[in-house]
């Protein structure tokens, strides 16, 4: 899913500029990074909000319209305000698409009810990392990385290099030898006891 957002040049500056711009239902901003200075911009405030709802909007590259002058960018940051359904500030970083990039992409976790550990062995699946920071040319950064647990068994793991990613996407921890576990199959306490005892009451019957 692509986003554009339309922005203008924020010309005043100052808390109570803000506050005046927030009243009118406009949402202060900056966009920094890349060989050009950061400036400061100042956008609709209820595409953003809608828009921050929607998984993609925080990984996938975004096309920010500042004065008919359009930039490639990713969402960096945002405050929320406390109570309010409002987003206070919001700050974007320029992206070069011919280089190569670090980003967070979320994990969506599939077909664990399918599978043997949850099914039939009555184990629960924990989920140790919901993110990783990937590496890869900014248009080719997945909006997610799916784990399937469809196979998994009572007591097994699922680590970073059982992932399926796209070509030319780089798990970072993977190329610095750190293999960690991404999810595993847990057997709780009761139910582990429970099998034991049938397996001893069973093997006394033998």
């Amino acid at each position: 899913m692509s986003y554009e957002l339309i922005a203008a040049k924020r010309e005043e500056m100052g808390t109570g500029a803000s506050r005046r711009l927030r009243h009118a239902g406009k949402l202060p901003g900056v966009v920094y990074g890349g060989e050009t200075t950061a400036e400061s911009v100042v956008l609709e405030h209820n595409p953003v909000y809608y828009a921050l709802k929607e998984e993609a909007f925080h990984s996938g590259i975004l096309t920010l319209v500042i004065d008919g002058k359009k930039e490639a960018v990713l969402l960096r940051d945002f405050q929320m305000h406390p109570y309010k359904q409002q987003v206070l500030h919001i700050d974007f970083q320029r992206v070069d698409l011919t280089a190569p990039m670090h980003v967070r992409v979320p994990l969506h976790f599939v077909n664990a009810d399918a599978s043997p550990a949850v099914k039939v062995q009555g184990a629960k699946i924990t989920h140790v990392l919901n993110d990783v920071d990937v590496r890869a040319l900014p248009n080719q950064i997945p909006h997610f990385i799916e784990v399937d647990l469809s196979a998994i068994e009572a007591g097994a793991s699922v680590h970073l290099s059982d992932l399926k990613v796209p070509a030319g996407v780089e798990i970072t921890q993977l190329a610095r030898g750190d293999n960690s576990t991404v999810a595993q199959a847990v057997v709780p306490r009761g139910v582990a006891e429970a099998a034991a005892a049938a397996e001893e009451g069973q093997a006394a019957a033998e």
